[in-house]
């Protein structure tokens, strides 16, 4: 996982990654921008290039149809003669070498009604200028398109290049312009002058076009056809559309309209012999409505920069290469340290922290860090050794907790039923503390044989001082509780005892009454206790009213008020504390005395040990998950009435 990979490595992969992404980006930069630059110059050069080539063609043409246009207008100004008119064209092309021959062919008996047709033809043969009579039967120079098209169209017109098969007899193109003369007193079509142009001479100054390696030039005609090109199989034999309908390349066709339109441009374009890629521009050449193309090898035009991008690449990666070198030793010299602090903690880690961290060499953040290091070190081991002491003294305390608790509930009577000699009465109990030791108690004992001294209280505070408290007011009951002693006057002692010295203020409430065995009679007094409530013997429950006294140990000399009750049989007498009332719920509601009754209402038809262990487990319920804030005690006791028959077993009224 790469996550937990070394941090030289990731430092390493990293600084690698931010260079490797910076040289690319400056690569793919230089390139796209170099390539673009030579294209725009590229474009630029090869439009003067084509210009110029395409005035020189042009500077050709219009010198030949500025001779023609000569001959024609010396044919109409004047009548001439035969051996004029053959000087005339002899003349015309020793003085102009781009023309390689040129002709003066007349309408039958358009020279005189004496000759039916007359086309003399001078040509070039070598350095030679020869004859040739147009008008023989095996030429018949009327069907010629040279002759025909300008007649028809009474303009002068560039004919298509041809060979002239017993003419010229070379590939050429025809310059024709029409002559008139009035005859009859009409102006009338004579003859055609006409002036060839070589496609050699042509192709010569196309070839002259050196682009590179393997550029090139070609030239088209206003239909489309080749008229150069450097595959000589193409000339005349293949048009633009030929081969873009050869090729399915619609492209390429809209190229050949835009050319024989007479429109220029530059745009990309694949050769008409091979898949080489090009940049081709073209320019129109007006005089003839030809078109010159200038194909630029994409391939040589950009070979220049491919060959610096391959040697930036190899630099790139060289320089990578010894960057790489540079950031790992870097890397590993500084996390060096690191990694002796890595595996320092690694021990300490492991809890053994006696051992030694690196030495501290340098103030830099590496420095600083070993430095908090071994503070934290020597922290550690303190607060361990605090911790295990600690422990150890929280760990005696529970123990000792512990005991005191089980002290604390040895100091309760627990085994019930606790009389079971005497069916008179039965009496239950439960506690349960909040904490290992509470201040809750209760306790019940015989102060004579018909009368039951019967006590509950609860001690202000938790814990151990609570618990001593509870257990020193335990004590003071029961060893002041005598016979003839009433309820109000064994608080009025313990009261004054607690008070006495009582320095933590701590405090006790307790509700202490004596039953008479033999009456049901209750006397009773309530140091600030809750009222017990009373289960009726039909069942129904309420609560004693309250008698107003203070709680014990606050001061001293308070007098309690006696009060009684007489429990018919079958009556229970229920006494609890507030951990039972102030139970709180998650919610922070309050059990209350509202639902204590309800609860208990619900409970009276069960014996007294169920009616406890219900009402403690409607209290846990009710609290859910809140924790238990005090201690909760519960306590009944059932009057079952004098045994008129001691010797047969005693049941319950209800």
């Amino acid at each position: 996982m790469f996550k937990n990979r070394s941090l030289a490595f990731k430092l390493t992969l990293f600084f690698l990654a931010i260079s490797l992404l910076i040289f690319s980006t400056l690569l793919a930069y230089t390139y796209r921008y170099s390539r673009e630059i030579i294209q725009v110059n590229q474009e630029k050069d090869a439009r003067n290039l084509v210009i110029t080539n395409a005035i020189r063609i042009e500077s050709v043409l219009t010198a030949v149809q500025k001779v023609t246009q000569g001959l024609a207008d010396r044919l109409e100004l004047s009548p001439c003669s035969k051996e004029e008119i053959l000087t005339m064209i002899r003349t015309a092309l020793e003085h102009n070498p781009e023309i390689y021959g040129s002709a003066v062919a007349f309408e039958p008996y358009g020279f005189d009604k004496k000759t039916p047709t007359l086309a003399p033809y001078f040509h070039r043969q070598g350095k030679e200028i020869e004859f040739a009579d147009l008008a023989k039967e095996s030429y018949s120079y009327l069907q010629w398109d040279w002759y025909q098209i300008p007649k028809e169209l009474s303009v002068p017109q560039w004919s298509e290049p041809y060979f002239d098969e017993g003419g010229g007899n070379i590939v050429m193109a025809t310059y024709s312009m029409p002559f008139y003369g009035k005859i009859g007193g009409k102006r009338r079509l004579r003859g055609i002058v006409a002036a060839d142009v070589s496609l050699e001479g042509l192709q010569k100054i196309v070839s002259s076009i050196k682009i590179l390696k393997t550029g090139y030039g070609f030239l088209i005609s206003k239909n489309g056809t080749l008229v150069t090109h450097p595959s000589k199989e193409l000339i005349m034999n293949e048009t633009l559309f030929g081969v873009a309908e050869a090729r399915g390349d619609a492209r390429l066709r809209e190229i050949a309209r835009k050319m024989i339109r007479g429109e220029s441009g530059s745009l990309p374009f694949r050769d008409l012999v091979s898949p080489q890629k090009c940049w081709m521009t073209y320019v129109p050449i007006p005089s003839s409505g030809w078109s010159l193309a200038v194909l630029f090898p994409i391939d040589e035009l950009t070979a220049d920069i491919n060959r610096l991008y391959r040697i930036m690449i190899v630099l790139s990666v060289t320089g990578l290469a010894l960057l790489s070198l540079a950031v790992i030793f870097i890397s590993r010299t500084i996390t060096r340290p690191l990694r002796a602090m890595a595996k320092a903690t690694e021990d300490i880690a492991r809890g053994n922290l006696d051992n030694p961290l690196p030495l501290v060499t340098s103030g830099d953040e590496v420095g600083r860090m070993t430095e908090g290091f071994m503070a934290m070190q020597k922290s550690l081991k303190e607060y361990i050794r605090r911790l295990t002491e600690t422990t150890a003294a929280k760990e005696r305390m529970e123990s000792e907790l512990n005991i005191a608790h089980q002290i604390q509930m040895s100091i309760l009577p627990k085994i019930f039923p606790p009389f079971p000699d005497r069916p008179e009465f039965d009496l239950f109990a439960i506690i349960e503390p909040a904490r290992e030791v509470g201040g809750d108690f209760y306790d019940f004992f015989q102060i004579d044989p018909t009368h039951l001294c019967f006590v509950i209280a609860d001690v202000s505070g938790k814990g151990v001082p609570a618990s001593l408290f509870m257990a020193v007011t335990k004590t003071l009951i029961k060893a002041t509780a005598k016979v003839g002693i009433s309820p109000a006057e064994i608080l009025t002692r313990v009261n004054n005892e607690l008070a006495s010295g009582n320095e933590a203020v701590m405090f006790v409430t307790v509700f202490c009454g004596i039953l008479d065995t033999e009456t049901g009679e209750i006397l009773y007094a309530n140091a600030g206790h809750n009222p017990p409530l009373l289960i009726h013997k039909g069942g129904q429950v309420s609560y004693l009213q309250k008698s107003g006294g203070l709680v014990l140990g606050v001061m001293e000399d308070m007098s309690y008020r006696v009060e009684s009750l007489r429990l018919e049989a079958g009556e229970c007498l229920f006494m609890y504390t507030d951990g039972v009332t102030e139970a709180m719920n998650t919610r922070e509601e309050l059990f209350s005395e509202e639902r204590l009754h309800q609860e208990l209402s619900r409970s009276v038809q069960k014996p007294i040990q169920e009616m406890v262990s219900t009402l403690m487990q409607e209290v846990k319920v009710f609290s859910g998950e809140a924790l238990q804030s005090d201690d909760i005690t519960l306590m009944v006791l059932h009057y079952k009435g004098k045994n008129p028959f001691p010797d047969l077993p005693y049941k319950t009224p209800f």
